[in-house]
């Protein structure tokens, strides 16, 4: 029997997300690392920031996944709201943490600049701190949900701290790849007789269009190496008997 896989959801937070003024490149790069950790990440959220709206939705997603990431809203103007809603949802305050206190007055600036950047050492009570490789301030970790930055440098770097030892996992998820000049349709029942025999994978189809001609890509995603080269195999033996030359994707 296969294991119950580790789960993760991402909450993207920030209005310019949902306006399209920026683009989000956060998800394709944090679900890479989390699955070399052994967690899927099975679903991701767009939300405005909007305090109701932020701590209702990780209130939601704690609860459902075994880890739960966000993205953006913890930077020194007023719209950044995360950490308060972050408190609230945990029913706890927020403090001035003194250790990143102390790294952001390493910088000199006048007063009032001072008193922006030090909302970004805002932390909820009993937050674990998320390291910031790029020096500046880090993120935080409340039980299973981990905040960090939405700038996409800087989320990366804090996701590098990431190890087994904090975000204990599963297996990694693998993959395997295989392309035809075949219509979805033609393939559609062989393939659903193959998956029916290792439920444990997931086959999937992809069409594709060319200048060549039009066809389709089948990936397998799983844990066992083993049963992923079975299934490859058999998927490869199939193409091969509708007289089509397989390609490797």
């Amino acid at each position: 029997m296969a294991k119950k896989p580790v789960t993760a959801c991402l909450i993207i937070i920030g209005n310019e997300i949902l306006s399209g003024r920026t683009q989000d490149t956060n998800l394709a790069y944090l679900a890479k690392e989390l699955n070399e950790l052994g967690v899927r990440m099975v679903e991701a959220r767009v939300i405005p920031d909007v305090e109701e709206t932020i701590v209702d939705t990780v209130n939601e997603c704690r609860a459902k996944f075994d880890y739960v990431f966000t993205t953006g809203g913890i930077g020194p103007t007023h719209d950044d709201i995360t950490a308060d809603c972050i408190a609230l949802a945990f029913d706890t305050e927020l403090e001035l943490h003194p250790d990143v206190v102390e790294l952001i007055k390493r910088r000199e600036a006048p007063p009032e600049v001072m008193e922006s950047r030090l909302r970004m050492a805002r932390i909820p009570k009993g937050a674990a701190l998320i390291e910031n490789p790029t020096g500046g301030p880090p993120g935080f970790q409340m039980e299973n949900v981990f905040v960090m930055a939405g700038v996409p440098m800087v989320m990366q770097a804090m996701a590098t701290t990431f190890n087994k030892e904090r975000i204990p996992g599963g297996d990694p998820l693998r993959s395997r790849s295989i392309g035809a000049y075949l219509s979805e349709s033609k393939v559609a029942v062989n393939l659903g007789a193959i998956q029916e025999e290792h439920p444990d994978v997931d086959l999937g189809s992809y069409p594709f269009y060319r200048q060549d001609g039009y066809g389709t890509n089948l990936v397998m995603r799983g844990t066992d190496e083993a049963e992923l080269d079975e299934m490859l195999g058999k998927v490869r033996q199939m193409i091969v008997d509708f007289g089509v030359e397989p390609f490797e994707e």
